[in-house]
């Protein structure tokens, strides 16, 4: 497993230094800037450092973890931003031309899993992003609990610890395919 981090400041310009970086990592692994996987894994990057600087005015860290190899077909991306505020994030549901409240339903909707959980004075808030070979559904939700539909509410298991939450992304999601033009 390689694991990459970058500590991001405050200024919400940081959010677009965290794009440029995700993006250099995943040049630097061989994949293509342009590829779905690529732009799919930069977009939640953007979304959860955009959350964490917006919503808690605070350094955080943000950690790309990169299972397998993806550059031939198979493995996970964890993505994973961890800040000092212990406030739990919270899925909205923007209206019409709301400019804000869209970022966790994304995550949502183009993650694989994600969730949060408690640590130290504050919180990880991660995603992950499976590629080829069927991952998704081999491995997701084994020994883990059962979102109900917004981070930090799960059912738990033996081995699922309740200050984490997770939540799984629908079974009849299509998988992310790189998209050749």
């Amino acid at each position: 497993m390689l694991q990459v981090q970058l500590e991001v400041g405050t200024d919400p310009k940081e959010v677009g230094r965290a794009r440029r970086w995700a993006r250099s990592r995943l040049v630097d692994l061989g994949m293509e800037p342009d590829e779905s996987l690529s732009e799919t894994l930069v977009l939640l990057v953007s979304e959860l450092v955009t959350n964490a600087v917006v919503h808690t005015g605070r350094p955080a860290v943000l950690r790309m973890a990169l299972s397998g190899c993806l550059v031939t077909g198979s493995g996970t991306v964890r993505i994973e931003v961890v800040d000092a505020c212990a406030v739990p994030p919270r899925r909205c549901r923007a209206d019409g031309d709301d400019t804000h409240g869209r970022g966790l339903e994304l995550v949502g909707g183009l993650a694989d899993r994600w969730g949060w959980r408690c640590e130290g004075s504050g919180k990880r808030v991660w995603c992950e992003l499976d590629r080829g070979c069927g991952a998704a559904s081999a491995g997701a939700g084994a020994g883990a609990g059962t979102g109900t539909g917004t981070a930090g509410e799960v059912e738990s298991t033996a081995s699922t610890a309740s200050t984490e939450g997770f939540v799984e992304a629908p079974r009849d999601r299509p998988a992310v395919q790189p998209a050749r033009t």
